[in-house]
């Protein structure tokens, strides 16, 4: 069983990487609107994997880390990006039996994540240009992120439900 689930965790953090490296103009943002980068990143439909297992915890912890290395926001969004998403995923771990297993990645990308991309938009920290930059910011990443969770991760957890039995 550990084996399994060291596998299940592994597969995870690779698919998750594959799915951002080559979609990487789209993963970590284009810019339609000026100075605000607007991201679709299919991978984050695993991050509401935790919902069905745990080891999918540290995979897309650590599946996020591994793509944040090519992201244009460097070494904070390597750690805090990361970090952002494991906590996610221990919400929505913990959270499993309610909607807001599904909602965690959506409010903690928005919310945080937003924190330091409008810094890098902005310039400056808690300012008038970074609050607008942040609440743009944070609308964007939170309209990508409901829209690849509710199109690609609720498919994902009921594909997983149907077709691995009812234990999930």
């Amino acid at each position: 069983m550990i084996t399994k689930s060291l596998a299940r965790g592994g597969l995870i953090a690779a698919i998750y990487v594959l799915l951002t490296w080559p979609l990487q103009q789209l993963a970590f943002g284009i810019t339609i609107l000026p100075g605000v980068p607007i991201q679709f990143r299919p991978a984050e439909a695993l991050t509401v994997l935790p919902i069905l297992f745990p080891e999918a915890i540290p995979g897309v912890f650590i599946g996020c880390l591994l793509a944040n290395v090519i992201s244009q926001f460097g070494m904070i969004d390597i750690v805090f990006g990361s970090l952002i998403t494991l906590v996610a995923a221990l919400v929505t771990w913990y959270t499993r039996r309610t909607v807001m297993a599904y909602l965690s990645p959506i409010i903690f990308n928005a919310l945080l994540v937003s924190i330091y991309v409008a810094w890098f938009i902005a310039g400056e920290w808690f300012t008038t240009p970074w609050l607008i930059a942040y609440g743009q910011t944070a609308l964007s990443i939170g309209l990508s992120q409901t829209l690849v969770i509710i199109g690609l991760g609720v498919p994902l957890v009921a594909w997983f439900r149907k077709n691995w039995g009812k234990e999930y």
